[in-house]
């Protein structure tokens, strides 16, 4: 028993439009050119047909089109799925956000965008698997210019509740918080230098990436140690969380391809199957059991 693959079909790549258009890395944006080109199209697009109109908006694929469409193609191979434009919307911004090949704003910025759709907290974070409080700290992040805070919280570098923290209070305030922290070892030090080392980029170059400018102090919440320590230590545990339920979550998938496999290996129970029409496998767990196969 095998998975099977889903409904193609040929859509006009001039049908098709880009609801969340992203730029791309060009040197990337040719190898997959050159792929296309020589090798043809290795996976569909998936694109959502417009409610009693013609036309399609893309749902997943937008640099397979444009290469598509860069090679002179008039058609593109394509799944099609069920789904308004708004849910069409959302799912390219979802997609985005699971991708790596951004630059280290893009996935903070997928978030506002979300935002601006009109979305609640509560809903992005049940959208992008993020939490909620993770979601209020780069909304807070996004609407106060914090690009270089923004992009120390994509490269690991502080936890997002920290920067937020950091962008509601003075840098006088921060330092003397770190200080205080770092005396009374709450913080560890290698955590201490690296905000130290992003107030003192944020001081000499602005809180913006590449440009000038600071906003003012007046109205800035004070910050203190406790509050540092209070927000690492959240973080630290929300990730011995994700550790734990990531654990667990693999765990129980090996003991599902296990018994699959099993299962599958029974020729009367795969006779029962196909008496029954259940001739297909969610993708995911058809690729597990291919894989154990090998």
């Amino acid at each position: 028993m095998t998975d099977m693959s889903p409904d193609v079909r040929m859509i006009p790549v001039d049908q098709i439009t880009v609801l969340n258009p992203r730029a791309r890395n060009r040197r990337i944006f040719n190898e997959l050119v050159t792929s296309i080109q020589r090798l043809g199209l290795k996976k569909p697009i998936t694109v959502a047909q417009r409610a009693g109109q013609d036309g399609y908006d893309l749902v997943c694929g937008q640099g397979r089109l444009e290469a598509f469409i860069s090679l002179g193609q008039t058609d593109i191979a394509a799944v099609v799925v069920d789904a308004s434009q708004e849910e069409c919307f959302v799912m390219s911004l979802v997609e985005n956000l699971a991708r790596r090949q951004h630059s280290p704003l893009d996935l903070m910025r997928q978030i506002g965008a979300l935002r601006e759709r009109g979305y609640s907290m509560s809903q992005i974070a049940a959208k992008t698997d993020f939490s909620g409080e993770y979601i209020a700290a780069i909304c807070y992040l996004l609407d106060h210019g914090e690009d270089r805070l923004l992009t120390a919280v994509d490269r690991g570098v502080i936890p997002a509740t920290i920067a937020m923290e950091i962008a509601r209070a003075t840098d006088e305030d921060v330092q003397a918080a770190l200080t205080d922290a770092y005396e009374r070892k709450a913080l560890p030090g290698n955590q201490v230098l690296a905000i130290r080392r992003i107030i003192e980029q944020r001081r000499a170059t602005g809180k913006g990436l590449g440009h000038g400018g600071r906003e003012s102090s007046r109205n800035r919440k004070r910050v203190s140690a406790e509050s540092l320590v209070r927000a690492y230590r959240k973080e630290t545990q929300r990730q011995k969380l994700l550790i734990k339920r990531a654990t667990i979550s693999q765990t129980r998938l090996i003991f599902v391809v296990n018994a699959l496999r099993r299962l599958l290996a029974d020729e009367h129970f795969v006779t029962l199957l196909r008496a029954e029409g259940m001739l297909t496998l969610p993708r995911p767990l058809a690729e597990r059991l291919n894989a154990s196969k090998g």
